[in-house]
C-alpha cells in the first residue's frame, strides 16, 4: 500500500498526557474556597462547599452519609497500611492488671467496693493472658504479597483491650485501636498504633469493622459491651451471614456463671451443634494452638 497523503498524520502521545488527572484535586479547590474574597454571599454558610461544611454533614439527613464515611475512612487507612487480616480482641475495660489488682482491694471504702474489688482481682490473670496472646499473634509473618495477617485489633479502651494493644507493641508490631464517642471524656490506650487509632460515632459501623477483617477472636470476661459484640458474631455465624472464626472464650467458670450456654440448647432455643462454635481455653497457649489448628489446612491469602 502506498502512502496516503490525505490521511491525517497521527502524533506520538506519551501514556503521561493520556493519563495524568485533568480536573483539580479537591484539596486544591478546597484550599481556594478558604481564602475566597469576603463578602456578606462568601460568608454565608450557604456558600461553604459542602464538604467542608460541618453543620451540613452533621444534619439528620446527611445520617447515610456520615455511615458511609465512618465505614469508608477505616477502611482505605487500613488497606493502605496493608492489613489484610486481624485478631480481635474483646473484653471487659475493668479488670486491673496484676500488678494494680490489690491496690484497688486496699482503695475499697465499702465492703461492696471490696467485694467488686477482689472479684475483678481476681480476673487480673486474663490481662497478662490477653498481652501473651497478643504477643504471639503480632509475630504472625508478613507473606509474600506484602501484607500482614493477624493484626491485632481490639476496642482501643483500658484494661483487656490495652493488653491486647501492648502485647503486640512489646514486639514492636503495629496495632489497631477502634474507640467509640462516649458522653464521658475517654481516650485511646497508649499503646494504639497512632495510624491505626479510630473513633467512631455508631457502634454498629464500629462492629462491622471489627468483624470485616477478622481471622480470630478472643473474648475475656467483660460486661453489657462484651456480650453485644461476641453474641452479635456468634448470630452472624450461625445464620451463615458470616464464614466460621475460631472463637476463643477465656474463663470457662465465668462464662458458666453468667451465661447457661448449655441451658439455650436444652431449651431448643439454639441447636446443639452451636455450642460448637465456640472454643473454650485458659491461656494464650491454648487459643493460639486452636487457631492454628483451625487454619493448618489453608494457606495464607495475599492481599485482597
Amino acid at each position: 500500500m502506498g502512502f496516503d497523503a490525505s490521511r491525517p498524520k497521527l502524533a506520538v502521545m506519551t501514556r503521561k498526557e493520556i493519563e495524568e488527572r485533568k480536573f483539580r484535586p479537591a484539596r486544591q479547590e478546597a484550599d481556594d474556597a478558604r481564602r475566597a474574597v469576603d463578602t456578606p454571599q462568601t460568608s454565608s454558610t450557604a456558600y461553604r462547599l459542602a464538604f467542608q461544611d460541618t453543620e451540613f454533614l452533621l444534619r439528620e439527613d446527611l445520617r447515610p452519609v456520615r455511615f458511609q464515611l465512618e465505614l469508608l475512612k477505616p477502611q482505605l487507612l487500613m488497606d493502605e497500611a496493608r492489613i489484610d487480616s486481624t485478631f480481635v480482641f474483646y473484653g471487659s475495660a475493668r479488670i486491673p492488671e496484676p500488678e494494680q489488682a490489690q491496690a484497688r482491694i486496699d482503695a475499697a471504702t465499702t465492703p461492696e467496693q471490696r467485694r467488686v474489688a477482689e472479684n475483678l482481682a481476681k480476673k487480673a490473670r486474663y490481662y497478662e493472658e490477653a498481652r501473651k496472646l497478643a504477643r504471639i499473634a503480632a509475630q504472625y509473618p508478613v507473606n509474600e504479597a506484602g501484607c500482614r495477617h493477624f493484626v491485632v485489633c481490639s476496642g482501643g479502651g483500658p484494661s483487656i483491650m490495652e493488653a491486647a494493644n501492648r502485647g503486640a507493641a512489646d514486639v514492636g508490631a503495629q496495632t489497631i485501636g477502634m474507640n467509640i464517642v462516649l458522653p464521658h471524656e475517654q481516650a485511646p490506650n497508649r499503646f494504639v498504633t497512632p495510624e491505626l487509632s479510630f473513633q467512631f460515632h455508631y457502634f454498629a459501623l464500629r462492629k462491622m469493622h471489627f468483624l470485616l477483617r477478622a481471622r480470630a477472636l478472643a473474648v475475656f470476661p467483660g460486661g453489657f459491651g462484651t456480650f453485644d459484640e461476641m453474641f452479635e458474631l456468634l448470630t452472624l455465624i450461625q445464620t451463615g451471614k458470616m464464614k466460621p472464626i475460631p472463637v476463643l472464650l477465656f474463663g470457662r467458670e465465668f462464662w458458666n456463671r453468667v451465661v447457661d450456654f448449655k441451658a439455650l440448647a436444652d431449651e431448643g432455643v439454639i441447636s446443639p451443634s452451636d455450642l460448637n462454635l465456640l472454643t473454650w481455653v485458659e491461656t494464650a497457649e491454648e487459643a493460639w494452638a486452636a487457631v492454628q489448628a483451625f487454619y493448618e489446612d489453608i494457606e495464607t491469602p495475599g492481599c485482597s
